[in-house]
């Protein structure tokens, strides 16, 4: 694991991370193509990311954050630009943005116990690879409308789906992270008897 800042993989997620905004404006301002390219651009550099820092052993604490930050907030980019079009509800905007809201508290209390964040299991991997699909596809219903039969009940597939795994994932995370403040709560309540012994 390392601590150096500029590597080839940090490099290439500061580069998707700055493709957020842009990716955001041009799905309001209706450049669905644009924003196709945009998302292709992203997908290619997140593969080519995690490809480098295997390869060249360039796996970095910064990359661990960048990495899965930028698809974040890919997603919300593009459901927020979505309901602004009154593609996706603001209902499905409160279900995700209420999941990260939740993982941030709990990411707060567990600092307070002295604990990182938790690692990260396949669910949430693959809620996020669901998410991740989800609006794009519902994006290119939009840039391409012959595409709609099929693209939108496939995108609100994986958006839903999506959805639900995401939540799933959170509630293990919370149960996690009990189970974790539980047990470092009878580890003190141990030592505590030892020492008034």
């Amino acid at each position: 694991m390392s601590s150096r800042v500029f590597t080839i993989p940090n490099v290439l997620s500061m580069i998707r991370l700055v493709l957020v905004p842009v990716f955001f404006v041009l799905v309001v301002v209706r450049q669905d193509v644009l924003a196709l390219l945009v998302v292709v651009v992203s997908t290619v550099t997140d593969y080519l990311d995690g490809v480098i820092a295997r390869r060249f052993r360039q796996i970095s604490r910064l990359g661990q954050l960048l990495d899965p930050a930028a698809d974040r907030l890919f997603i919300l980019a593009a459901i927020l630009a979505l309901a602004v079009r009154e593609v996706v509800p603001w209902w499905m905007v409160a279900v995700l943005l209420g999941r990260d809201l939740m993982l941030l508290v709990l990411g707060v209390v567990l600092a307070q116990h002295g604990h990182g964040p938790l690692p990260v299991h396949h669910l949430g991997k693959a809620a996020t690879l669901f998410l991740f699909y989800a609006f794009p596809i519902l994006v290119l219903a939009q840039a391409v409308p012959w595409t709609a039969p099929v693209a939108d009940p496939i995108g609100w597939a994986f958006g839903l789906w999506g959805a639900f795994l995401y939540w799933w994932a959170g509630i293990l995370y919370v149960v996690q992270a009990a189970r974790l403040l539980r047990e470092e709560g009878g580890a003190a309540g141990a030592a505590s008897d030892t020492l008034n012994r």
